[in-house]
């Protein structure tokens, strides 16, 4: 079964950001495009290095009106004292949402529930709430987030340009496609 085009569930969840908890929604997640990156647990060792990643390239997420959503099973308590602990953790600045019941997780299909955790997934979401890209690896392999970026910049072009396609590595500003029959076995 393929998500693409699928809403996330409602959800009223708990969050830590900028020092301070919050509560987030559904609604929340509309209006603009959003990342939404579950990682298996705080206080790990890939972890880390993919958050902090994230936060590297925040700003460009920031300028393409996408929000970046941090999401794991531990508590938002957990997310402040990793966030308090660690020297990588401390320096972000987009919200990590705590899912202790797995709804969102078990929503996606991506809870390893031997364990409790979420698996590796990113989903990119329309203004909509609706997913556009998803992937889902292996626990023992970290993400690129400028990857993700170039992803988000893709279709957001799409999005705005429906007639045109963008080819593997395409980048902004770089040769589009517009199919039909005249490429056909030709690329």
């Amino acid at each position: 079964m393929s998500y693409i085009g699928k809403k996330v569930c409602e959800f009223e969840l708990q969050a830590y950001a900028k020092d301070s908890f919050q509560t987030l929604t559904r609604n929340d997640l509309t209006g603009h495009w959003s990342v939404l990156f579950f990682y298996p647990a705080d206080f790990t060792f890939v972890c880390p290095t993919e958050l902090e990643d994230l936060q590297d390239k925040y700003e460009e997420f920031k300028k393409m009106d996408c929000e970046v959503y941090g999401i794991s099973c531990d508590s938002h308590f957990v997310h402040k004292a990793w966030h308090d602990h660690s020297e990588r953790i401390g320096k972000l600045t987009y919200p990590l949402i705590a899912d202790p019941t797995g709804l969102l997780v078990r929503d996606l299909d991506i809870m390893i529930e031997k364990d409790g955790m979420a698996e590796r997934g990113t989903f990119i979401l329309n203004p909509d709430c609706e997913i556009t890209a998803y992937e889902v690896i292996a626990g023992n392999v970290g993400r690129n987030a400028e990857e993700i970026v170039r992803r988000v910049q893709a279709l957001q072009f799409v999005a705005e340009h429906g007639d045109d396609v963008c080819p593997a590595k395409w980048k902004p500003g770089e040769e589009t496609l517009k199919p039909g029959i005249d490429l056909v076995g030709i690329l």
